[in-house]
């Protein structure tokens, strides 16, 4: 089966500014604009190689979460290996349970400048604040690697403790972020945070955070996965509604277009 996109279009779980919800289908616009051809970085055809199962029609509220899980289990049956188009990042909790029930020693590799390892954020355990700690505790990752993390408080450096989170913040450079992404091993999950993200490379964000990754950087660290190790991923946190001309959501397609890059043999 060939990657296959997935919207997810949520955002009820997001703490600050709704909007991520419109994501999943400002990137499709942007992979399929006659502004580039589509071919990504491998010589790999981005649009003839994607293939697209639709979006999942979810309610506005916490309830979408285990539907969610379910739609991802779905597409996991086909075979596919998925593309999550976000939303915001809550998504990430109910998407890994899917994944991991095909690959019960997962990695994940998480680019974002928040560690989204709050146990809760203003009392919500479910806050697109909170998805890392929740596969955490479930156990359904056996090593968590976080790059480009620039909004560590003393709650999550514990939690960070707590569950062997191995961080590389964004002030350890760009090196050693490439450095361990080479070094992953078994399945890799690759979770998406756009506002890893400097702003200055991605103002259609709604937690802009100074001093973060160029949009060359993060690519850099995409294309620094051993191919044929990444069985899915999930690209989250765009938000329409803070864009310019668009140019958000084609970094994001660019994005995906350098996932697609590092999955298969």
């Amino acid at each position: 089966m060939p990657p296959t996109l997935l919207g997810i279009p949520y955002d009820a779980s997001s703490s600050f500014q709704r909007g991520t919800a419109l994501g999943p289908e400002a990137i499709r616009v942007a992979l399929r604009s006659d502004s580039t051809n589509g071919w990504n970085e491998d010589l790999i055809d981005v649009r003839a190689t994607l293939a697209d199962a639709g979006d999942l029609v979810l309610p506005d509220s916490h309830e979408a979460l285990a539907l969610i899980e379910e739609g991802a289990d779905r597409l996991l049956a086909t075979g596919a290996t998925p593309i999550f188009l976000g939303g915001d990042h809550a998504i990430t909790w109910p998407l890994v349970r899917a994944v991991a029930r095909r690959h019960p020693k997962l990695t994940i590799l998480h680019l974002d400048a928040h560690p989204d390892l709050y146990d809760a954020l203003d009392g919500d355990r479910l806050s697109h604040a909170c998805p890392m700690a929740r596969i955490l505790e479930e156990g359904l990752a056996r090593h968590l690697v976080q790059c480009g993390i620039r909004t560590l408080n003393p709650h999550q450096r514990e939690q960070a403790h707590r569950f062997g989170v191995e961080m590389i913040p964004m002030r350890a450079g760009i090196e050693a972020m490439i450095t361990a992404a080479r070094r992953l091993e078994g399945a890799v999950y690759l979770s998406v945070d756009l506002d890893a993200l400097d702003p200055a490379f991605i103002p259609g964000i709604s937690h802009p955070e100074p001093g973060g990754l160029s949009t060359r950087e993060l690519i850099r660290i995409i294309q620094a996965i051993p191919k044929g190790r990444l069985i899915g991923a999930d690209v989250v946190e765009l938000n329409p509604v803070n864009d310019l001309r668009d140019l958000s959501a084609r970094v994001a397609a660019k994005v995906v277009g350098e996932v697609v890059g590092r999955l298969g043999g």
